[in-house]
């Protein structure tokens, strides 16, 4: 009983320790979650950080790692299908990716938290020429992508009659960024026993603007984001959430749960060549939802046969 009493001693002895060791680190705790997205750390320039605790309670500073994949092995691939898709932000269940940005968030739209990962060196970006990663750009190509070359004009004087050159700079805007095009593998792993889906690329897309009329003339992307690699820097940055600000997912994770709304534009087949070349008009509509159906069913044919 001694023994016992000796013990029992001993355990509130430690735990009035580690009660007064967790008591004294909060502070420390909530100067870092103050100082958690500063304006160093913003994405957006435009975006600055409270001076004071702007909330009832302190929040823990926000580190997050992506679930790492699962490594599948070409044997237990029984079935394989590259799929190519777009995500209208336009779209209500899209509106995460134009959200003005908070502390949380990044300060930003998405695009402007993958210009600057990709400023920082965060993120690689890769030239439209194909969607194969096979040409590294600059991140001074990148800018050229966004906002073109500074254009010079010459400016007379009326009164001297002196001619100087006026540089004139182009600031780049986001909500020109209308969509974003998705490369991804459908995979029936048989280690798994089911169909997996794994994000390749994301490339953003501009809508073309004319200058003198204001009318659209197109949209084209802008460059390609290796996803595998970009997840960390994704999973650094929350997503928000409508119905609950303290309910959040990071940007990996609002890709890797598939939160948003997209369409077919593309599978793999023998002409490479997109749906709408192929079928004009709504016919592409039913080929896309055709092709959706497909993969949806395939990992129900496995099963059965």
């Amino acid at each position: 009983m001694k023994i016992l009493h000796t013990y029992k001693i001993a355990a509130s002895v430690a735990l009035a320790c580690m009660s007064s060791v967790s008591f004294a680190q909060s502070p420390n705790i909530t100067d870092q979650a103050q100082t958690q997205m500063s304006a160093a750390d913003a994405v957006n320039t435009a975006w600055k950080p409270s001076l004071v605790k702007d909330g009832v309670y302190d929040q823990a500073p926000h580190i997050s790692n992506p679930i790492m994949w699962q490594p599948i092995r070409e044997a237990d691939v029984m079935y394989k299908k590259r799929v190519w898709r777009e995500i209208d932000i336009r779209e209500k269940q899209n509106q995460a990716f134009r959200y003005p940005g908070d502390e949380n968030t990044g300060g930003g739209y998405f695009i402007e938290i993958l210009l600057d990962a990709v400023k920082k060196g965060k993120i690689k970006a890769y030239s439209t020429f194909d969607d194969r990663f096979t040409t590294a750009m600059s991140k001074q190509e990148v800018m050229d992508q966004l906002t073109g070359k500074d254009d010079s004009t010459l400016v007379t004087d009326v009164v001297t009659g002196a001619q100087t050159v006026q540089i004139t700079h182009k600031d780049f805007n986001p909500d020109l960024i209308i969509k974003y095009r998705i490369k991804e593998d459908w995979i029936f792993d048989r280690n798994q026993g089911r169909m997996v889906v794994r994000i390749i690329g994301i490339a953003p897309i501009v809508a073309k603007i004319d200058p003198t009329t204001g009318e659209p003339r197109g949209q084209s992307p802008l460059f390609w984001i290796y996803y595998p690699e970009a997840r960390q820097a994704l999973a650094q940055y929350e997503v928000f959430n409508p119905d609950n600000d303290v309910q959040r997912l990071t940007w990996d994770d609002f890709f890797e749960n598939r939160f948003f709304s997209s369409y077919i534009i593309k599978a793999s087949n023998g002409f490479d060549e997109y749906i709408s070349n192929q079928y004009p008009g709504m016919e592409s509509l039913y080929e896309a939802q055709r092709i959706n159906d497909q993969i949806f069913n395939k990992e129900h044919d496995m099963w059965v046969y």
